[in-house]
């Protein structure tokens, strides 16, 4: 381990202090600069215990870090404890609030069900089965993440990186192509980083678009690959980091380009004019558009998606070469458009062999233009004027309707990415592990942001968190994912590369 310097000392300290103690801080120094520092609170897991949360009726989802439906009506949930009491189980309504969030009603967000109280977990797993048997939907729960009032243990990871004095460069990337998932550590690995987290919201499913492309904004190498989502944050890079609230604005031959390299119809997150059912951000959550124009680039790396609508292929001057059904490669240095509904049928009066259609790409932030060389997509905030400041609602992770949503993903405890940036302009990448009993609980979204403010961040937003988490050091992975299966597959990273 090199020699730590002030600064990691400094962050050990308040890392100490943002988690509580007991706790156990250590530090590298990795280039000037650069920084990264660990905290390890204490165990003390005693306050903590296993449960059995009877789950309300509700849909399913493929994203395996989607929230289960474990809240209702105060009326469902007392109609459930008397069912589950009449068959034997002592079972118990817990109302759970909504935490200091900066745009939800204070008062109750919802009332939960739970059987038992149990220092085991096969004692859990043995009263869940009972339940099943006897027609009860239920899951096994760790009580230290149910949210700001659990206690630790946390392991949390920080680097800083001080722009006045790194000499490399703090980038974005999807590795070869934006479609496909690659994990953290081989991204870092390929890339030769000193630092690389997971980026930014990316679509899993194939029912949700095409896997790999990111959720939300997404720019590398200066070249915009996928559009933002109205009115959500994200990390912008170059020159000096910044977190800001970007709008792109695309269009082929003047019309206007609804997304960048993804399925037509299909937007996850939403966030767009005409989206069904919503034009809001709403997280985890793919809408439809009927009418609708998509860009394609090289960068795609992968055939564009076949389906409904027409197709052009434009090459490296924007002149149509060819008009096709959807589906097919995109030519390098080129582009393709494809169209649905309407804008099919715009397409097919506009995009001639031989017609120039010339192709615009630009982002705004703030009402100005900006050229930033890698942007990562990311929500809610988290730091605003260095006061906390979560936008739950605002940023979509609120579901109308849906209280189990905001109660899974932002208020109980989850491994969480964050990036800020404090007042000498310094980037804090943060990770935290989670969903781990008894070795690291995560953060709730409030726990988040309080980390950030007393890091010192004066801004900073969430980014993809759950089985997403992950921070590599030299490729290698430092951190504790917390799928099953081990590290996942994002769709990009955010790299801390040493000067070339």
């Amino acid at each position: 381990m090199k020699t730590p310097a002030p600064l990691v000392l400094a962050l050990s300290a308040a890392l100490t202090l943002a988690l509580g103690s007991p706790a156990s801080a250590a530090g590298d120094l990795l280039a000037p600069g650069l920084t990264v520092s660990t905290t390890v609170t204490g165990a003390g897991t005693g306050h903590n215990t296993w449960t059995v949360t009877a789950q309300v009726p509700g849909g399913s989802s493929p994203d395996p870090d989607a929230p289960p439906s474990a809240l209702g009506t105060r009326e469902h949930a007392e109609t459930l404890t008397t069912a589950l009491r009449a068959k034997g189980f002592a079972a118990r309504a817990e109302r759970v609030d909504w935490p200091a969030f900066a745009d939800t009603p204070r008062g109750a967000l919802g009332w939960r069900v739970r059987v038992g109280s149990f220092a085991d977990r096969a004692q859990a797993v043995a009263t869940a089965s009972a339940m099943t048997a006897n027609g009860f939907t239920d899951a096994v729960e760790w009580t230290g993440q149910d949210g700001p009032e659990a206690q630790g243990p946390q392991r949390v990871r920080v680097a800083v990186v001080d722009p006045r004095r790194f000499r490399g460069d703090v980038v974005a990337s999807h590795g070869e192509s934006v479609a496909g998932r690659r994990t953290t550590s081989a991204l870092s690995a390929a890339a030769g980083a000193l630092v690389g987290t997971n980026g930014g919201f990316f679509v899993i499913d194939p029912r949700d678009g095409i896997p790999g492309e990111p959720a939300g904004v997404g720019v590398y190498q200066g070249l915009l690959q996928s559009e933002a989502t109205a009115g959500r944050p994200a990390l912008l890079l170059g020159d000096r980091p910044a977190i800001g609230v970007p709008r792109t604005v695309l269009t082929v031959g003047g019309h206007e380009v609804n997304g960048v390299n993804r399925k037509p119809g299909l937007i996850r997150n939403c966030g767009e004019p005409g989206d069904v059912p919503t034009d809001r951000p709403l997280h985890d959550t793919t809408c439809t558009h009927p009418d609708e124009l998509v860009l394609f680039t090289p960068q795609l790396g992968t055939p564009t998606p076949a389906g409904a609508g027409v197709e052009a292929v434009l090459d490296a001057r924007d002149v149509v070469t060819a008009v096709r059904p959807a589906g097919g490669d995109v030519p390098a240095g080129g582009h393709t458009v494809q169209g649905i509904g309407a804008a099919a049928t715009w397409l097919s009066d506009h995009a001639r062999p031989g017609t120039r259609l010339p192709v615009g790409t630009r982002i705004f932030e703030a009402g100005r233009p900006i050229h930033p060389t890698g942007v990562v997509n990311g929500g809610p905030w988290l730091v605003r004027g260095g006061r906390i400041a979560v936008n739950a609602a605002a940023d979509g992770i609120a579901h109308p309707g849906d209280p189990s949503f905001g109660y899974g993903w932002g208020v109980k405890r989850n491994p969480r990415t964050m990036v800020g940036l404090d007042r000498q302009g310094r980037l804090l990448i943060v990770t935290a592990d989670g969903r781990q009993p008894g070795f690291a609980e995560g953060l709730s979204l409030i726990e988040g942001a309080k980390l950030m403010a007393r890091l010192g961040a004066v801004t900073a937003i969430n980014l993809d968190g759950g089985g997403s988490t992950a921070m590599a050091i030299d490729g290698k992975l430092v951190s504790s994912p917390s799928d099953a299966t081990g590290e996942r597959p994002v769709g990009d990273a955010l790299l801390v590369l040493p000067r070339r």
